[in-house]
């Protein structure tokens, strides 16, 4: 064991974000925790001072150097043109394992489900979280949700090494997968390669759905759950409320070379100043910083002494109920509480118990690449006076000798050829050619787009379409 103080990287936050991490370090302190502490500045003044990323490159520097960053909330400006903090990290980072425990604490806390304990493992830089979105006309606005299969195995390899260091028995992933059959469908299909590798672990699919009202009504049937990054995102704070309490919550975000420790909760400006916000959610992140660092005698005396703590009714407003608790005390007073409990452990919650740092270490494999051709081309134009028989009969006379017009579609549907009358069209028009024959070259497809916008039909983007080993790499219209 090493007595070598880690660096990390400490940032205070908005709103409550000061109160709560000055509780953590002082029971972090008090614990023993073997750290050396850079502070940064990030969020709402970094903002202000015109960093629309909330973060300056020297606290970014701070982050590589150290690795560990425990962090507090913030607030992001209202208004455009501001991008989240936390995704700006995480990307720039490489933090792609976002990882929430959501326990029950009753009979101490309220909750319908005593028995629950789920970890929730959310997929941190892909899916629509890339934030590509674009205006593609007067009345359509388009937001690009990109899955890799990288990102599928890494997040898939993480989590069940997650369960395998941490003795889970089951994995289980929600997808939408019967409607976004390409790109849920990846995140799917490398789970269950994945799976394969670890016979030892049970694996299942839920479509997210119907997962997402099981998880709120019988969470007992889970214990591992694997999410891409908006599903996790949402299903992470409805975990922890049917728990108990988002306000109770820790995560930890996970890379190859650094981490971000936090509570997942926001900075709540209109209780800042007031000594009363919960420090739970940040405590039990810098729990999951102490295990990540290698300190898990002094995770297992932090985490102990606070579940001891609830265990004693000494509780913060939020989760005050006459019923259990036994004193309301401000922030401050349960920092002290759970210092002067070092050293215990909870007689009716399960007592923590920590290894120094399991080991869990993801490698990706690599694959054979496919032999990708083109076949086709979709091109997105701007036709808000057009009927779709109007345009796709238009269309048909530019097709030229390389293409056929396959079909055109509008938010997705197909309106052309046969399209239903009461369909609502919009001004935005995707219209499929698709090669007469062969392989299309990059001067077929300028040329086609050429003519089309010759014909008075401006396009806004085109997307290549494409096989893969011969299979298709495109979905069919909705209704084709």
């Amino acid at each position: 064991m090493s007595q070598t103080p880690t660096p990390i990287t400490v940032a205070r936050g908005d709103g409550i974000g000061p109160e709560i991490m000055d509780a953590t370090l002082r029971v972090l302190d008090a614990a023993g925790a073997r750290i050396s502490i850079e502070e940064i500045e990030i969020g709402e003044a970094v903002y202000k001072r015109g960093n629309s990323a909330g973060i300056e490159p020297e606290s970014l520097e701070s982050l590589r150097r150290t690795g560990v960053f425990l962090k507090a909330p913030i607030t992001t400006p209202q208004g455009g043109g501001f991008k989240s903090l936390n995704v700006t990290v995480r990307k720039t980072l490489g933090l792609y394992a976002n990882v929430r425990p959501c326990p029950a604490y009753a009979p101490f806390i309220a909750t319908k489900h005593p028995g629950m304990d789920v970890v929730i493992i959310r997929e941190n830089e892909e899916d629509l979280y890339a934030g590509i979105e674009h205006r593609q006309s007067d009345e359509v606005y388009q937001c690009l949700k990109l899955i890799s299969r990288p990102g599928c195995e890494r997040i898939a390899r993480y989590a069940f090494e997650y369960a395998k260091a941490y003795g889970r028995q089951k994995v289980t992933a929600f997808t939408k997968d019967n409607i976004m059959k390409m790109t849920d469908g990846l995140f799917h299909r490398v789970a269950e390669e994945v799976a394969a590798e670890y016979p030892e672990i049970e694996f299942e699919h839920w479509i997210v759905d119907i997962g997402a009202a099981k998880l709120a009504d019988k969470p007992g049937q889970f214990d591992v759950v694997l999410l891409p990054n908006l599903y996790g995102d949402i299903l992470s704070d409805v975990a922890a409320e049917i728990a108990g309490s988002v306000g109770l919550a820790g995560s930890a975000n996970i890379g190859p070379k650094s981490a971000m420790f936090e509570a997942i909760h926001g900075s709540a400006p209109r209780r800042a100043g007031q000594d009363v916000a919960n420090p739970s959610g940040l405590m039990l992140g810098a729990v999951q910083m102490l295990v990540h660092i290698g300190q898990g005698d002094v995770a297992t005396k932090f985490h102990n002494a606070w579940l001891r703590t609830i265990e004693d009714g000494i509780h913060t407003y939020d989760i005050f109920d006459p019923a259990v608790s036994k004193q309301k005390v401000s922030t401050s007073a349960f920092a002290s509480a759970v210092i002067e409990r070092l050293g215990s452990a909870p007689e009716v919650l399960k007592p923590a118990k920590y290894a120094d740092s399991p080991s869990i270490e993801v490698k990706v494999p690599t694959r054979a690449r496919q032999k990708k051709e083109q076949i086709g081309i979709d091109i997105f134009v701007d036709a808000p006076n057009l009927t779709p028989d109007q345009l796709g009969q238009a269309l048909e006379k530019v097709a030229g000798p390389d293409f056929r017009l396959d079909m055109l579609s509008n938010r997705g549907q197909k309106v052309y050829p046969d399209g239903a009358p009461e369909t609502l069209c919009v001004d935005a028009f995707r219209c499929r050619f698709i090669s007469n024959g062969g392989p299309v070259k990059v001067g077929q497809t300028i040329a086609l787009l050429t003519r089309v916008a010759d014909a008075g039909h401006p396009f806004i983007k085109s997307e290549g379409l494409f096989t893969f080993d011969g299979e298709p790499g495109f979905t069919k219209g909705q209704g084709q």
